[in-house]
């Protein structure tokens, strides 16, 4: 219940940052949302005890989710790099951050929970520092970015097309939080030790810190949708594999095809979305895809329990993968019809 609070704290703070990135001052509203989870971290340094830990995570999932949006918006504004690449370079600085916290964690709990957040608590301040030394720049958020089609206005015509691309983000962080929640129950009911279940993530970690620039290269000569579309069908390829899987070998190839659809799929989407915005929109429309991979994280583990209350793994599984390929086929659909539309106009 803890957790999914913090998930609608942060889900709030997605919608917030993209509100104040583009109607007050981008700069200001960071180092706000940066502070409010440092403060909150800082505080669990010394009272982790019932009830305020769930409290302070709430004020991490907040401050966590309006810096997160703001991070992108600003990522997005920057005009010396394309924004595929751009986004790129981020995903592999968060996939970093993670096998490193992964492993950190793992070494830093056995001295105890105190020693952990005050750790954790030294990187939030690093956060603040960076942003305060580096963030105080212009925030591209009026002159036009990237020309507009005649008789195409973003503002009406593509607001169908970003919930399409959240439907798909809220399929397929759902169908992620599956493995975050349910593969580590599944997998230790088939005799699999726990230890194992976490070198899968030091797996996932490092395959995309050592093969996302490759994929960016090939990446780069395709379309953001194209990329997207294929990413995403083996993503969801992989959760029909698991249904089989029984061995942790299998569980291995199923993290490794898992791992390929992510790298291939999820970085170009908030590229994508991006060159479906104008600048005054840009905040808002990168705050919705936030906000809606955070409530897939949010809802996932959930629904994967309702689930399986009634129901079996295969049934889960089959679940999560019909999820991600409708919403892919409507974002597809809709897309074709868009660029037809372009074509006439």
């Amino acid at each position: 219940m803890v957790l999914l609070a913090m998930s609608c704290f942060m889900m709030l703070g997605n919608y917030l940052g993209g509100y104040l990135f583009d109607r007050w001052s981008p700069y200001k509203a960071t180092i706000i949302s940066s502070l409010i989870s440092t403060a909150a971290i800082i505080t669990l340094v010394f009272f982790h005890g019932w009830p305020m830990f769930g409290i302070m995570l709430l004020f991490v999932g907040f401050g966590d989710g309006a810096c997160l949006t703001l991070l992108n918006s600003y990522a997005a504004s920057i005009k010396t790099r394309s924004t595929r690449a751009i986004f790129n370079i981020l995903y592999i600085g968060q996939n970093l951050g993670i096998v490193i916290g992964t492993l950190m964690v793992g070494f830093l709990l056995k001295h105890g929970v105190t020693l952990v957040f005050t750790v954790t608590s030294v990187f939030y301040a690093a956060l603040v520092v960076i942003t305060i030394l580096e963030f105080n720049v212009k925030a591209n958020r009026h002159a036009p970015a990237k020309p507009v089609t005649p008789g195409a206005p973003a503002e009406t015509r593509v607001g169908g097309m970003i919930l399409a691309i959240c439907g798909v983000v809220l399929s397929v962080y759902l169908a992620y939080a599956l493995w975050e929640s349910v593969l580590p129950v599944h997998m230790t009911s088939l005799h699999i030790p726990f230890e194992n279940y976490s070198l899968l993530w030091t797996l996932n970690g490092l395959m995309i810190v050592i093969g996302q620039p490759f994929i960016n290269r090939i990446g780069a000569h395709f379309k953001l949708s194209t990329q997207t579309y294929v990413g995403v069908t083996i993503f969801a390829a992989s959760f029909i594999w698991l249904i089989f899987a029984r061995d942790y070998t299998a569980f291995v190839l199923v993290m490794i095809v898992t791992t390929i659809g992510e790298m291939i799929g999820f970085p170009g989407i908030p590229a994508w979305i991006d060159s479906l915005s104008t600048p005054q929109q840009r905040g808002k429309f990168q705050g919705l895809y936030n906000l809606f991979m955070s409530c897939g994280r949010a809802v996932g583990p959930l629904i994967g329990g309702i689930v399986l209350d009634f129901a079996s793994y295969k049934e889960l599984f089959s679940f999560a993968a019909g999820l991600i390929i409708i919403f892919t086929v409507i974002l597809w659909a809709m897309n074709k019809r868009r660029v037809q539309r372009q074509a006439i106009e």
